[in-house]
């Protein structure tokens, strides 16, 4: 069996903060998860984290699953991204964690809002199911959805940030992919990391 993979720029202990990215993968699936397009979709926003917070001791971290699928009620990447979060406290214990996820990765994100020291949230156009459960309180949380979404539903994404209270941002002419309107995207996640870790206010 694969194990899950960490690629991390940043200090290697003793961070001020860790930032985690989480990829989209597939309903199921169990092949190897691999840098493929829904890995690399999130370098950029993994680049532009690190850029913004040059300096400042943060620990950007990009998480590969061992396997492209969610998988019922495995839930394999929300395993994954749980042994990634026990890693970043045992390297840089009592760091604020902040976890940025797209697509299935948004689904783990929301999944994961409550555990021990995550203090924000980002979903990008996240996988929402119907009877999604709600995360416990205690993390910021920031859902953003293309409304020309055809994989997964900006409708669905907008009621579950309302029945949360989770803030929730429309992106009209916007598609799955992220990709038509990319400063925009950047400068959302950037500045909502910035925000979420006091490093100065959100792009609004």
């Amino acid at each position: 069996m694969n194990a899950p993979r960490l690629d991390v720029s940043g200090p290697a202990a003793r961070a001020r903060a860790v930032v985690l990215f989480l990829h989209g993968g597939s309903e199921t699936s169990v092949a190897p998860a691999r840098r493929g397009p829904a890995y690399l979709r999130m370098v950029p926003f993994a680049l532009a984290v690190s850029a913004r917070m040059r300096g400042r001791d943060v620990a950007v971290w990009l998480l590969r699953y061992r396997l492209r699928g969610w998988n019922g009620a495995a839930e394999d990447p929300v395993a994954d991204a749980r042994w990634a979060l026990a890693e970043a406290r045992r390297r840089h214990p009592g760091a604020p964690i902040v976890l940025v996820g797209h697509s299935m990765g948004g689904r783990v994100a929301l999944r994961l809002a409550g555990e021990p020291d995550v203090v924000a949230v980002c979903g990008l156009a996240p996988w929402i199911e119907p009877g999604e459960p709600a995360p416990r309180p205690g993390a910021q949380v920031l859902i953003a959805h293309g409304a020309a979404d055809r994989v997964t539903s900006p409708a669905a994404a907008a009621a579950y940030a309302g029945r949360i209270g989770a803030s929730f941002v429309p992106v009209p002419g916007e598609t799955h992919a992220l990709l038509r309107r990319p400063l925009f995207w950047t400068r959302l996640v950037s500045g909502f990391v910035a925000e979420a870790l006091g490093t100065r206010p959100a792009v609004r």
